[in-house]
């Protein structure tokens, strides 16, 4: 029989600002432990010379990080021209120095140019796995996996200081992008190489950056919540765990509908009208309470052919067990 996992049964999101070193899940379970939680997930990794916002999902949230997952990013990034490192940021080995002979005018150009849709090389220190094993693995051994390009979107890039060889800008982009991947190949259309010397994520998807606790304030309050056994101030930092699928659209069912979502079967809402294969946000109409997610397919397993009506059916994906 397996053992029940001990903690509270506490729900939602906190918005941790990640300071630089350790790792992200190294603050996960810290954050877990902190809140007393039964289960917590993290919604992407920041490298340990990395900082910022870092969403940690409690309890039933956990079925929706893969959202965040795929949520856009903004960063704020340092690269320093002039050199490369094996891993494209300050803990690698440099590989080659060369002297930065460009012009302020040349390098905003140059980082302009990687703005809107384009295909990227994941770094062999990134966390893509490869036979179940994160690429940076096989890195540590010098050994090199072919990796085959991805297909990245930077929606914005902005240029906040120039003091060469020094450049800080702010990147707003797509799922997989790797600043440090789009520092190096800035370096490389320079002629003269770069690296990351700060990198500061300032914002998942539509999170509220106001809403981000430092990790040592959130210890500060979780040692008086232990000490009085009281989490009411703790629990306030959450945020609700909807807040990760607020991108999809939304479906309130009646009581008989919701029911039937509860159980696992397909529901046929009134409105709004379906797209097959999207997936939407699905919530209790007398409560308001959010049920989880659903996608719209228009062939039911669970609705007999002969009893099946015209129109899309909404099956659950993600259900939340309150």
């Amino acid at each position: 029989m397996a053992r029940r996992r001990k903690g509270r049964k506490v729900n939602g999101i906190v918005l941790v600002n990640k300071p630089l070193g350790g790792s992200s899940n190294h603050i996960l379970q810290k954050v877990r432990w902190l809140y007393q939680a039964e289960k917590a997930g993290h919604t992407g990794a920041l490298d340990p010379l990395a900082s910022g916002m870092l969403p940690i999902c409690l309890g039933e949230a956990t079925k929706f990080s893969q959202f965040l997952l795929e949520a856009d990013k903004t960063y704020q990034v340092t690269a320093k021209l002039g050199i490369r490192t094996t891993t494209s940021d300050a803990d690698g080995e440099v590989v080659e120095e060369k002297e930065v002979k460009v012009n302020e005018q040349e390098v905003i150009e140059a980082c302009l140019s990687f703005k809107g849709k384009s295909k990227q090389i994941p770094s062999m220190f990134s966390a893509l796995k490869h036979e179940g094993k994160p690429l940076y693995w096989y890195a540590r051994q010098g050994i090199t996996i072919e990796r085959k390009p991805r297909d990245i979107t930077v929606f914005a890039l902005t240029i906040d200081d120039i003091s060469l060889p020094e450049v800080t800008m702010t990147v707003h982009c797509s799922k997989g992008t790797y600043i440090r991947s789009l520092v190096d190949d800035i370096g490389q259309q320079l002629g003269c190489g770069a690296y990351v010397t700060m990198l500061h994520r300032t914002q998942v998807a539509n999170y509220p950056a106001e809403r981000m606790i430092g990790l040592e304030d959130l210890v500060n309050l979780a040692e008086k919540a232990h000490a009085q056994q009281d989490f009411t101030d703790l629990d306030a930092l959450l945020l609700p765990m909807d807040k990760a699928v607020m991108l999809l659209d939304e479906i309130v069912l009646n009581e008989e509908q919701v029911a039937r979502f509860e159980h696992g079967q397909s529901i046929q809402p009134e409105s709004p009208a379906l797209s097959e294969g999207h997936l939407y946000r699905i919530y209790q109409q007398q409560t308001g309470h959010f049920l989880g997610v659903g996608e719209a397919i228009s062939r039911p397993k669970d609705q007999p052919e002969n009893l099946r009506k015209n129109g899309l059916y909404v099956m659950p994906r993600r259900r939340v067990v309150y």
